[in-house]
């Protein structure tokens, strides 16, 4: 059986799940594709005068924000996302989040759901940052 599934459109990276595994929620399991990778440091929740949103669900949504802005900036756009690595201070409020969470990923950036992995990390180097995301997108080859 063919384990790759096209991710809607042409030109799109391909969604992997393998056979006999439960289907996702809100992420993919792998991506892969052809094309010009395009990749972020790791973003906080601040604006372009470094100025922080006040909780976890608003840092995140400027993430998401600041996300689409690099996005654009190398000729990209949300489809193109392939992967995000989140790094989270404190694990149990990313959880009591996920409902305004996702509400907000898909109000920025759609109903892109690439690979990720969430991490609880100690701290960040922005004492104020709630979390901080990579990104990664694959800009497909011209067709």
């Amino acid at each position: 059986m063919d384990l790759r599934k096209p991710a809607t459109g042409p030109g799109r990276p391909t969604t992997l799940n393998p056979e006999g595994w439960p289907r996702p929620k809100g992420y993919s399991n792998g991506m892969m594709g052809r094309g010009t990778v395009l990749v972020t440091g790791g973003l906080v929740g601040w604006d372009a005068e470094e100025r922080f949103a006040d909780g976890f669900v608003a840092q995140a949504r400027q993430i998401f924000e600041n996300i689409v802005a690099v996005l654009a900036a190398g000729g990209a756009g949300p489809e193109h996302l392939i992967r995000l690595t989140w790094y989270v201070v404190d694990l149990e409020e990313y959880r009591r989040s996920l409902p305004a969470l996702g509400a907000a990923y898909r109000e920025v950036i759609g109903r892109n759901f690439p690979a990720m992995a969430v991490l609880g990390v100690g701290g960040l180097v922005e004492p104020a940052a709630r979390l901080e995301i990579e990104a990664t997108a694959l800009i497909p080859d011209p067709e």
